[in-house]
């Protein structure tokens, strides 16, 4: 059994077990989270939502917080002498899931 799930504006395809790196969640590591905006879940059965399934939930428990490897951007202006160099980390939540409620 799997599901697609919405969380942080990005969709994921989830099943049992599964750990998946998600935008930072407002929990601490070992707290369980639940993930009601279900669009799918296939199986022996696929149901479709329109938009949301009703009634599915996935429940998932947070393994860990961390910030992904540092990205450089770098932006210029020819002939202007004009230059910025950034570096950016962006934080993630490492949830491995629990159950799949349909």
């Amino acid at each position: 059994m799997y599901a697609v799930i919405t969380t942080g504006g990005k969709q994921y395809k989830v099943s049992k077990g599964d750990a998946i790196y998600v935008e930072k969640l407002d929990a601490n590591e070992g707290d369980k989270v639940t993930f009601d905006q279900v669009v799918m879940v296939g199986g022996d059965s696929v149901k479709v939502g329109a938009p949301l399934v009703d009634g599915a939930s996935v429940t998932a428990t947070v393994e860990k917080q961390g910030r992904q490897k540092k990205i450089t951007i770098f932006r210029y202006k020819p002939k202007k002498g004009s230059r910025s160099k950034k570096g950016h980390r962006q934080p993630y939540t490492k949830v491995v899931v629990d159950s799949i409620n349909a």
